[in-house]
């Protein structure tokens, strides 16, 4: 993991590979951050002209390099943008400094230490950088150059000249500052966490299975004293968890529950988090068409999520106890498969008939949200990569959010927006729920086509334990990223939703929402 500290060097003399600063769109040009006063100096106040010279206008994620002039210690200046330029009087905002470390953290791949001269404003710029840098400072190396032993992943070539940057030095952070400190303790678990949670989501499914899942939830478990049970397939079949051994039953990879639980022990308020884990997604006997299989190892990102929040929570020693449902299964065909038109009893005790059996994560995560409602929780939220209608509906960036209680989908929403994830409400139209009758079960697990998103939420409210506050958040565009790089984004895994999840509980421990 790159290492971070914090500096009140100055950014012509602190000793880097590397100086980074920030520019900004303005009306007549680009115009420099504050931070890169020293450096402008140094180029005797001619800083953004040479940057405009060079082509650079300040827009969001432009980087930069230039040999940096006499009087700076850094051989290297990298200049950055932030995108438009506050107004007078106003600060950047979190996400634009979010977005410009890491785009800068990926553009030092390979470097040893980089000194970050962004605006630092207060504790939460710095908290906004430290994320922002050490999320972009990430390269999943397990698989390259054949570094694999036994079928394995190794640890990666320590000479790849792609790897992540070693350090990140905040200028105008204060290592003194109770805030300023707590800020980057805050950003260094978060990340790491969210790193954990990609290096899940980009493993092979050959590599992740539902029991290797369970195994890493288990070793999280022991190393920060959480409460970890896991359920196998025995005894899924012993209890009637119907849905996840329905899914499960056609792959040679059992699978798994798995509750993982933080308590606190001046808790008043306990959360649940649920997330959806298909370690791989083949669609079944409803096989998915060329074309759509190749990333279906993404398909477990909602319990990665989960688990990365669980343990940042933690880390963090919030004051709010956090229980994580973890419902891991591979999705494959094969002769003991569950078939289209085949009937499951759930563990509620509802049946469920099977139309598609690529309409399997609301399967899992109904045994999962019933189990968790068992406890009686303040409130449930799951978490899943669970329709492409959603990726229709909102994109690639942007994951939806219902709720059985508008309240509380706003908060999510205000949540979501807070820490810099894009999120939009939905709402649970109740007709949509009359398109999943089935003639022979309580219900189908698919209905209509149109809606398909939030059909899939009216039918996981069902499995809902009465009086509980619930919300459901599909992840399926942001979770996987196939594009070009952005940001502190890298193409893989994201950890989506990490962040709004972690920002829930502390909220929560505060008291804030209600």
């Amino acid at each position: 993991m790159t290492a971070l500290t914090l500096s009140t060097s100055s950014a012509a003399t602190l000793r880097a590979d590397a100086l980074v600063v920030g520019v900004a769109k303005g009306p007549k040009g680009p115009v420099l951050a504050p931070g890169a006063e020293a450096v402008d100096k140094a180029f005797d106040g001619k800083l953004a002209s040479v940057l405009e010279a060079l082509g650079a206008g300040g827009g969001e994620g432009e980087v930069t390099k230039l040999p940096a002039p006499s009087g700076v210690k850094a051989p290297v200046v990298l200049a950055v943008g932030l995108g438009e330029a506050p107004a007078k009087g106003e600060d950047f905002d979190g996400e634009a400094l979010r977005r410009a470390a890491g785009s800068a953290a990926r553009a030092l791949a390979g470097t040893k230490k980089g000194a970050f001269a962004l605006p630092v404003e207060s504790a939460a710029d710095v908290a906004a950088i430290a994320e922002g840098a050490l999320l972009g400072a990430y390269a999943f190396t397990a698989y390259r150059n054949g570094n694999t032993k036994n079928g394995k992943a190794g640890k990666g070539n320590k000479d790849d000249k792609s790897a992540p940057l070693a350090e990140v030095a905040i200028l105008g952070g204060k290592p003194r500052d109770k805030a300023h400190k707590a800020a980057a303790d805050r950003a260094i678990a978060l990340a790491e966490e969210i790193n954990r949670a990609r290096d899940l989501i980009n493993t092979p499914s050959n590599d992740l299975t539902p029991k290797s899942f369970a195994a890493a939830a288990q070793a999280a478990g022991k190393e920060h004293g959480l409460t970890v049970e896991v359920l196998d397939e025995k005894a899924l079949a012993k209890g009637g968890y119907g849905g996840l051994i329905g899914v499960g039953q056609g792959s040679a990879n059992p699978p798994r529950l798995v509750k993982i639980a933080y308590t606190h022990a001046k808790a008043k308020k306990t959360v649940a988090l649920v997330g959806k884990g298909i370690t791989y997604d083949s669609g079944g006997i409803s096989l998915k068409p060329a074309g759509h299989n190749e990333t279906m190892k993404c398909d477990m990102s909602g319990a990665a999520a989960v688990f990365a929040a669980v343990v940042s929570a933690a880390r963090l020693g919030l004051q709010v106890n956090v229980t994580g449902w973890l419902a891991l299964a591979e999705n494959m065909p094969s002769g003991t498969a569950t078939r289209p038109g085949d009937v499951l009893t759930m563990y509620s005790g509802k049946t469920v008939e099977v139309l598609n059996t690529d309409a399997e994560g609301r399967l899992v995560l109904a045994d999962a949200i019933t189990r968790a409602s068992e406890e009686q929780p303040d409130a449930i939220v799951d978490v899943a990569t669970l329709t492409g209608a959603m990726v229709v509906a909102l994109g690639d960036r942007t994951f939806g959010i219902m709720a059985n209680d508008d309240a509380f989908r706003g908060s999510l929403h205000e949540i979501a927006d807070e820490v810099g994830e894009q999120s939009w409400p939905l709402p649970l139209p109740a007709e949509l729920l009359k398109g999943m009758d089935s003639p022979v079960a309580d219900l189908a697990n698919v209905g209509g086509r149109m809606g398909g998103g939030l059909a899939a939420g009216l039918f996981l409210q069902e499995f809902v334990g009465e009086g509980i506050t619930w919300a459901h958040l599909d992840i399926a565009g942001p979770a996987f990223h196939e594009s070009a790089p952005y940001g502190y984004t890298h193409k893989g895994g994201t950890g989506a939703s990490v962040r709004t999840l972690v920002r829930l509980a502390e909220r929560t421990a505060d008291g804030d929402l209600g």
